[in-house]
């Protein structure tokens, strides 16, 4: 199936969009606003990728595979410092988290 690259556009930012929407709606859980990284992040690698295969150029798609590396890195240390903080707080809600640093 072809589509066309605005198709696949709309679709990658409307991804990235409601990751934006969760960091900004998001008040309280720390674990949803790293869900909404997350989502960003994935609706900028599609964008590399449908540039990519648009243009019959792979650096998109490589590039995309070292923003993904660097995504799983970042989810795995945030989950451990939640996991941390939860087991000390009970909590990982905003407000105690800022507390807890101040």
């Amino acid at each position: 199936m072809n589509f066309s690259i605005e198709i696949l556009l709309i679709f990658s930012t409307t991804i990235f969009l409601l990751g934006v929407l969760g960091l900004v709606l998001n008040k309280r859980n720390l674990l949803i606003i790293l869900m909404a990284i997350e989502l960003m992040l994935v609706g900028l690698n599609l964008n590399f990728i449908f540039f990519s295969v648009h243009l019959d150029d792979l650096i998109g798609q490589v590039f995309s595979l070292y923003v993904l590396t660097v995504a799983a890195a970042e989810s795995a240390i945030g989950l451990a410092i939640f996991t941390i903080y939860y087991k000390d707080k009970q909590t990982i809600e905003i407000e105690g988290f800022i507390r807890a640093r101040g």
